[in-house]
């Protein structure tokens, strides 16, 4: 049993055969989409060029960090257009009706342009999890200098910005959700006051530091003052702090979580988690990115019966119409449960998995028919 399971799934010339065709489609629509999309964002980039000195150089620089983050963002849009427009070449030429013929089945076919785009999957996962987030963290402080020329982000050191006479520090800038609406946390938050002379005269460290009715408030800060006498520390569990930084410049330089990988996801959320807060966001985008393999091969899987259902009518319009449909749909799907499960209080873990596992009970019953 087990050697004739073998001879069904070992790589056969027809699984060759497939994998040239799909590899040429997918790559040619992953060029397209990331293409268009890196092209579109340089547009908007340009109509920035002289703000705050933003150059045209900053301008290639910003878009040439972000590709890695769009090759992977798009690959699952690739995968799902390429297969079936490889398989529809197939179809066009007469192989895949030649493979049918040969007693290769529906389920043998798609599990073998299931596999092309698992291997690739695997170094598009890596990417994700290094050089992208890398990269969307440079780009993003690129972004944050040209918005406000005082501002600055580094991936080690956290937030710097000059507020007058005063130096600003932050470990962390987190996103937040706050009454609805989009919100930023500071965490491990460091103050140097400094007089005319350049000289430190106070000192303040924060726990955390939020915004509340227009006005920043601190959270379990330690104050230091500092004079010719010697220094003298206070300390309070909340106190306001006139600052002006704009929590709508940080809410665009803080980086999407959808963008982090997954240690710094986790490290967020362990954070949220110990300061009893909810890291929702977070956890959300943890599961969303730590199945994303899974939603992308169930989605093509799911898609590619589609070519079989095309190979008389319709042809390159036909496949590249119902890629794109297929794409939304599992989109707004995702979204919806997603967004549900939030508002009713299901674990993101459940509320991620639930779309792959209709995917896959609709791959079963379509597999099983035929």
């Amino acid at each position: 049993m087990i050697a004739m399971a073998w001879r069904r799934m070992r790589i056969k010339r027809a699984d060759r055969l497939i994998w040239g065709a799909v590899l040429m489609s997918l790559l040619l629509a992953w060029l397209v989409i990331v293409g268009l999309d890196t092209f579109i964002n340089f547009a908007k980039q340009v109509g920035d060029i002289g703000r705050n000195g933003y150059t045209l150089g900053q301008a290639v620089a910003y878009i040439a960090l972000t590709i890695p983050r769009r090759v992977y963002d798009w690959f699952v849009f690739a995968a799902l257009i390429g297969s079936l427009l490889g398989l529809g070449a197939l179809g066009a030429s007469g192989e895949l009706t030649a493979l049918r013929a040969s007693g290769m089945s529906k389920l043998r076919i798609c599990l073998s342009a299931a596999a092309l785009v698992l291997v690739l999957m695997v170094g598009v996962f890596v990417l994700g999890e290094t050089i992208a987030p890398a990269g969307e963290q440079r780009a993003q402080n690129i972004q944050l200098t040209m918005r406000s020329g005082h501002l600055g982000m580094t991936q080690r050191s956290g937030l710097w910005a000059k507020d007058g006479d005063t130096i600003i520090n932050a470990k962390a800038a987190l996103a937040r959700v706050v009454d609805g609406l989009p919100s930023v946390e500071l965490a491990d938050v460091r103050v140097f006051g400094f007089n005319d002379a350049g000289e430190l005269t106070s000192f303040q460290w924060a726990k955390t530091a939020t915004q509340k009715g227009g006005q920043w408030v601190m959270h379990a800060v330690r104050s230091t003052a500092i004079s010719p006498q010697g220094a003298h520390t206070t300390f309070a569990q909340q106190r306001s702090w006139k600052s002006g930084l704009d929590p709508q410049v940080l809410q665009l330089s803080v980086v999407h979580p959808e963008y982090l990988s997954l240690r710094d996801l986790q490290r967020n959320i362990e954070y949220l988690r110990s300061n009893q807060q909810n890291p929702g966001t977070y956890a959300n985008a943890f599961w969303a990115r730590a199945l994303y393999p899974l939603n992308t091969l169930v989605l093509v899987l799911c898609a590619l019966p589609f070519a079989f259902g095309a190979l008389r009518s319709g042809g390159l319009g036909r496949r590249l119409f119902i890629g794109l449909l297929v794409a939304i749909a599992w989109f707004f799907l995702q979204r919806a449960v997603v967004g549900l499960g939030t508002v009713f209080g299901v674990p993101a873990l459940a509320a991620n998995l639930t779309p792959a596992l209709l995917l896959i009970c609709a791959a079963v019953w379509y597999f099983r028919r035929v």
